[in-house]
């Protein structure tokens, strides 16, 4: 159990790999800050359930709104003091052709993937470098690293993210705070709830390991680069999918 003043904040942590993740960090004896944008029911039942061991607490906000992300710090350095581990998970998926990707549509996708975590590292760091410490982790995506048909907008933000996890690496490294990404494979999860059995059937398959990924698969790898294991890890891409993508 490490020290109990660290906070970590897991953006879209209200289900899915998001609540994995802060169940992960929970244990690992972390104060949590579950930020949410729709899914309050679902936050209020994982705040029930984790403030059995630890101090929890949930905060609404639209990530990919910059002023949203502002308010937000703010209340959670009142509550908190201030976020020691941030893990930007908020984001969205859609499949559809090239050609039908609308301006709109294009832009929710960078802004909700790839904006959101720009404007929540921008306000951690104020604090992580301050403090001379910290732990930023952004669960990117096996199609950010080789692209996916059908999903060009999808995998353009997650690549961004990727790109922006090594740049901010090598700049804030000196701060003492590591940068590092976690790209999950195929995950069982909301998500692939408009896949049918064959399609799974398919997926499963053409995975080394022949199954699909957990969400506390995922959770484990932040669990880890959250760590003082990873202490010397940074600018990294953490792949959990399988050997799906090698």
């Amino acid at each position: 159990m490490m020290n109990n003043k660290k906070t970590a904040l897991v953006t879209g942590g209200a289900k899915g790999i998001g609540s994995a993740i802060c169940r992960a960090l929970a244990i690992d004896g972390y104060k949590i800050a579950i930020n949410y944008n729709s899914s309050q029911t679902e936050a209020v039942d994982l705040k029930n359930e984790l403030s059995a061991i630890t101090e929890v607490e949930i905060f609404k906000a639209d990530v990919s709104d910059s002023k949203q992300v502002k308010e937000m710090f703010s209340v959670i350095e009142k509550v908190f003091g201030g976020v020691d581990v941030l893990v930007n998970n908020a984001g969205i998926a859609g499949q559809m052709l090239f050609t039908d990707i609308t301006d709109e549509m294009w832009q929710k996708m960078i802004n909700v993937n790839l904006s959101s975590a720009f404007y929540c590292c921008r306000e951690a760091l104020k604090f992580m470098i301050n403090k001379k410490s910290g732990r930023i982790i952004n669960i990117a995506s096996m199609w950010g690293e080789t692209g996916a048909s059908m999903e060009v907008h999808y995998s353009a933000s997650k690549a961004g993210l990727i790109g922006l996890t090594k740049a901010l690496a090598k700049e804030v490294g000196l701060s003492g705070v590591t940068v590092n990404a976690v790209s999950p494979g195929v995950i069982m999860t909301d998500m692939m709830n408009s896949f049918s059995e064959a399609d799974i059937a398919v997926l499963k398959d053409e995975t080394p390991l022949n199954s699909l990924g957990t969400a506390e698969n995922v959770a484990d790898a932040v669990s880890f680069l959250a760590s003082e294991k990873a202490d010397f890890i940074t600018g990294q891409v953490i792949s959990v999918n399988g050997g799906f993508v090698i």
